[in-house]
């Protein structure tokens, strides 16, 4: 299971690199390997708010339906489309190009709240 140890997670397995005053949000590995095969992925509207631990995104896989939660609370300023026509890209590189919105934090202190990869770790493996 990938962790990387650069990025903070969220106990509801999403992950987010932080970039300044915004974050980079997707799902885990374990998340996309839990799901499966996933064919649509419901992206949040750029602009609107969204406050950490409620629903930002909806992510369907070939096993479920599952909510995506916002790990901190502000504005969404870009989302990726690309996972429109490609949403396979959460399960073949669920780091990088799987990535879903990006959030401009309204309170930095939240970021401090999320788990670092070590947490992280011990939440799945516990």
């Amino acid at each position: 299971m990938d962790i990387p140890d650069d990025l903070r997670y969220s106990s509801d397995h999403e992950w987010a690199r932080v970039e300044g005053g915004e974050v980079r949000v997707g799902i885990t590995d374990y998340a996309q390997d839990a799901l499966g095969d996933v064919v649509f992925v419901d992206l949040p509207d750029v602009g609107a708010t969204v406050k950490r631990g409620e629903s930002c995104s909806e992510v369907e896989s070939t096993k479920s339906v599952s909510e995506i939660y916002a790990p901190v609370t502000g504005t969404i300023t870009q989302v990726n489309s690309e996972l429109g026509e490609h949403p396979e890209r959460l399960n073949d590189d669920p780091y990088g190009d799987g990535w879903i919105c990006v959030i401009a934090v309204d309170a930095a202190a939240e970021i401090e709240d999320l788990l670092d990869a070590e947490g992280y770790r011990a939440l799945i493996e516990g």
